[in-house]
């Protein structure tokens, strides 16, 4: 009987594996059932014939044997057990074993009691990593460049990643930091002035009516020394023309001097008398020659004094004007004053500043003194009675792009300390209240890092902790790399 049972169950998982090899499940379903019909006829217990289900005890041995989404499922001789995809497979006696949809290929051998060989791959269970590939262990994690990197890579978590070419394409530049001497700073406001002897005011030499010369009769315009601006005409005014009268006035003092020489000679007349005529004709030859000088045509003319630009002018064209009225302000605008305005509270530091450095409202671009041939002139003793504040006053050259009048913020530099570690300050980004540098870490990598900073004098700034010597600072482009590393904030996926 054993016998029989063992040759019926090789039939029954041969023609169920051979099944499941060609034929769907339904196929499979109709060959168990012929299977199960040939058992209830011929099966019997030596001779006798059987009434007893063996079905069960048959099936049994080969239930839930599962090789669902298995290839090339090869159990010839047990030893090479092949799961591709498998999740959670555990081979326990072979329980869950099923080869429906399986593509298989070889033979498969169940003979003798379906002596199925899983050694070695007993209890063989891919749990916690179903459909989970760590092909070359990394393979497929994308780590975009300007993004925070991790996992395995050489950079840290909080580095922002930007290539040599890319940092170059937007003007990113780094600078090694070194300890050095730094001036105690003094904040405070103050204003451009032109320096004295450098302007030179225009009057008008007649009296008249303003002509301009529009080309040239315009605030900001460039002059020549003895160049026209305008002309005064005196045409048809109820004084009548000064330049006539002038001449006239010359004439008859000329004829007068002339003729009491000979007079004088001959003592027909004092001497007091010739020098009075002597005295009324120069008065009348200066004025004259004043006018005749300056005399264009029908009209006086009036020059520049010096060479420079019409800083500002007093008239409109057309107005009536008098002898000495003041017409115009022509600059060089070649050495400029800068008066600063310090609170009395900074006087004992006074004595220790030695330069500054301003930066005009009107632009963002700081100037140093020491660059524009600046000294110190003088500080005040006092301050007035209307103000809390003491001047001190510097001068310097005029780069052509300081305009006089103009405000401006001033850094007066005092004492000086040493040992000093300072950056620029476009290497600062501010967030929040605290500020941050970016340190360069290796070629393409760099770091965020919070800094307490000391005295600001417009151009650097005193970092009194978070960088040491010879790290490099970014100090051109640290806003592009805040963009970088703001770009990839949301942190990216474990892409596979």
């Amino acid at each position: 009987m054993k016998r029989n049972i063992l040759f019926i169950s090789a039939i029954l998982a041969s023609a169920v594996y051979l099944t499941g090899c060609k034929s769907s499940e339904k196929d499979n379903e109709k060959t168990v059932k012929s299977v199960k019909a040939e058992l209830s006829v011929s099966h019997s217990h030596n001779g006798v014939p059987c009434s007893g289900n063996h079905e069960t005890e048959i099936l049994d041995d080969h239930k839930g044997h599962n090789h669902a989404n298995e290839a090339a499922h090869n159990h010839a001789d047990g030893p090479e057990h092949n799961h591709a995809e498998e999740a959670d497979h555990i081979h326990d006696d072979h329980t869950g074993h099923n080869h429906t949809e399986e593509g298989c290929s070889g033979d498969h051998d169940h003979e003798h009691d379906h002596a199925h060989d899983h050694e070695g791959h007993e209890s063989h269970n891919h749990t916690d990593k179903e459909n989970h590939n760590h092909a070359n262990d990394h393979a497929g994690h994308n780590h975009k460049e300007g993004s925070s990197c991790s996992g395995g890579d050489s950079h840290s978590d909080d580095e922002i990643i930007i290539s040599p070419e890319k940092a170059k394409n937007l003007g990113i530049k780094t600078t090694q930091l070194k300890p050095a001497n730094f001036n105690k700073v003094i904040k405070t406001s103050g204003q451009i002035l032109a320096a004295q002897g450098d302007e030179k005011t225009v009057v008008a030499t007649t009296s008249g009516v303003v002509n301009f010369n529009t080309a040239v009769f315009n605030e900001g315009n460039n002059v020549k020394s003895g160049e026209t601006i305008l002309r005064i005409s005196s045409n048809n005014i109820l004084e009548g023309d000064p330049f006539i009268k002038a001449k006239a006035a010359y004439e008859v003092a000329s004829k007068e001097y002339n003729r009491n020489k000979e007079l004088v000679e001959d003592r027909i007349i004092s001497q007091k008398e010739f020098d009075q005529s002597y005295e009324r004709y120069i008065t009348a030859k200066t004025s004259y020659d004043a006018l005749a000088k300056s005399r264009q045509g029908s009209q006086t003319a009036v020059n520049a004094p010096i060479s420079g630009f019409i800083k500002t002018t007093f008239v409109q064209d057309g107005e009536y004007v008098s002898v000495g009225q003041p017409l115009a302000v022509v600059s060089q605008n070649k050495r400029l004053r800068l008066r600063a305005e310090v609170s009395e509270k900074h006087y004992s530091e006074l004595a220790g500043i030695s330069s500054a450095n301003f930066r005009p409202s009107y632009e963002n671009e700081t100037y140093k003194l020491s660059e524009l041939n600046g000294k110190l002139i003088s500080y005040g003793k006092s301050s007035t009675d209307n103000s809390f504040y003491i001047p001190v006053i510097f001068e310097f050259d005029n780069n052509g792009t300081l305009v006089p009048g103009a405000f401006t913020e001033v850094y007066l530099l005092s004492s000086t300390l040493g040992n000093v570690i300072s950056v620029p300050v476009t290497a600062l980004i501010e967030e929040q209240g605290s500020f941050f540098v970016f340190i360069k870490a290796d070629a393409e990598g760099y770091v965020k890092k919070e800094v307490k900073t000391g005295h600001n004098n417009g151009k650097e700034v005193q970092i009194l902790s978070g960088l040491t010597p010879g790290e490099l600072v970014v100090t051109n482009g640290a806003y592009q790399v805040k963009l970088a590393g703001n770009s990839s904030a949301i942190p990216h996926g474990h892409e596979h």
